[in-house]
């Protein structure tokens, strides 16, 4: 069952102020205006403004040639894992951009994330990130006997292309999976990017058509390699997907939950009322982002522990 809450004058004054430094300071960043790298070297910069939770080491690592970053956690058990695919739109972040969010999953889970640095559009269109998460995924379960995966916005995306791909190519399947604000359809089609288009502080239709774009490279958008919602979906692991009800991907979530749930798939979702695309980003600043975090790494603990 989906879970909304409902008072969204209630979220609270850290939550009210982060949304105008969003809206203020990084929603201009994401401009078909501005030059790409711009828009790359900003965001890396103000990632950096994060909290850093401690607690978790962080080591550079090769899956199969895909460069990522390793976070364990004190005391992380051997043989369990996430494999996290960082948000962007596919044109941009990393690693380092989404260290806060999946240190503080690892921390959550109990166990280490691997954070790869897949290739990003329009240098490496589609389908570079998929290969590089399937190649990834591969050298991870060959050491892991345990694995999940979780991504953000593009990656969660990408993170549910990559269980579809997994799942025809009868490769080692995810224990679950945990998606923050996915994307999951680069048509754009969803009701909510008319609907939320003036109360999201983050994302614009015209930023996600410009970077979809990008990524595709003249693909039809409706291609389940671009847009797993349009994939056949059965058979695969459980699914929850948190999100923000002020956001232009709103109906994403929506239209993905129904689309598992009539696929057979297990999957919960939970809608955050007044917040906005992947304020989970901004974790260690307000509580609803610790809250989220807590919740999915949660659910993949519980999970990856059963499996064991």
């Amino acid at each position: 069952m989906s879970e909304s809450e409902t008072d969204a004058s209630r979220i609270g004054l850290a939550a009210q102020a982060l949304r105008l430094v969003t809206r203020v300071g990084l929603k201009p960043v994401f401009s078909t205006r501005l030059p790409l790298l711009v828009q790359r070297s900003l965001i890396s910069a103000a990632s950096r403004c994060f909290p850093r939770p401690e607690g978790v080491r962080d080591v550079e690592h090769y899956l199969d040639g895909v460069l990522a970053r390793r976070l364990i956690p004190e005391g992380a058990p051997d043989g369990r894992a996430i494999l996290y695919l960082h948000g962007g739109a596919y044109v941009l972040g990393s690693p380092g951009t989404h260290f806060g969010i999946a240190a503080r999953l690892a921390l959550a889970a109990g166990c280490e994330v691997f954070v790869i640095d897949y290739r990003l559009a329009p240098e490496h269109p589609a389908p570079a990130a998929l290969d590089d998460a399937v190649s990834a995924w591969k050298a991870l379960t060959a050491s892991h006997g345990a694995v999940a995966l979780a991504g953000d916005s593009a990656g969660g995306g990408l993170a549910l292309a990559t269980a579809v791909a997994l799942r025809d190519a009868a490769l080692v399947a995810p224990r679950a999976l945990a998606l923050i604000s996915p994307w999951v359809d680069l048509t754009l089609s969803g009701e909510s990017m008319q609907t939320c288009a003036d109360r999201d502080p983050l994302l614009s239709r015209d930023w996600l058509d410009w970077a979809a774009a990008h990524y595709a490279n003249g693909r039809k958008r409706d291609d389940p390699v671009l847009s797993p919602l349009f994939s056949p979906l059965a058979g695969l692991p459980p699914v929850l997907i948190h999100t923000g009800s002020d956001e232009v991907l709103l109906s994403d979530t929506q239209r993905l939950e129904t689309a598992l749930r009539a696929a057979g798939v297990e999957v919960q979702s939970r809608i955050y009322a007044g917040l906005w695309h992947d304020f989970q980003l901004q974790a260690g600043l307000m509580p609803q982002a610790d809250a989220s975090l807590e919740t999915l790494g949660g659910f993949l603990h519980d999970r990856l522990d059963a499996a064991a």
